[in-house]
């Protein structure tokens, strides 16, 4: 999905009154489902638009999301996909991604 896309939901979203959280790639290292500038938009009734790469690590975002919305303070999340469950089941490609998370 496009930046502009996603944009144009978080326009009515905020037309609505609703609140929401915007998740933004800022860093990769290694092999990662989604590279820098990827975006995701949470609403508050837990509704997406857009992904930074799906499964176990997005799930994540989406947990810090929901608190960004709830405190309306920004955070950042480090998705580690090279250890772990995320690793050992062979379907992850096995980087980092930072994700910066900011009330919408």
């Amino acid at each position: 999905m496009k930046s502009l896309d996603i944009f144009n939901h978080l326009l009515g979203i905020k037309l609505a009154g609703k609140n929401a959280a915007l998740a933004t790639i800022i860093r990769t290292k290694g092999s990662t489902p989604r590279k820098a500038g990827s975006k995701m938009l949470i609403m508050e009734d837990g509704n997406l638009i857009g992904t930074i790469g799906g499964g176990c690590g997005e799930a994540e975002v989406i947990e810090t999301a929901m608190v960004v919305i709830s405190s309306q303070k920004p955070a950042q999340h480090q998705v580690d996909l090279t250890k772990g469950l995320f690793y050992e089941d062979g379907g992850i490609c096995g980087g980092i991604m930072d994700v910066f998370i900011e009330p919408v």
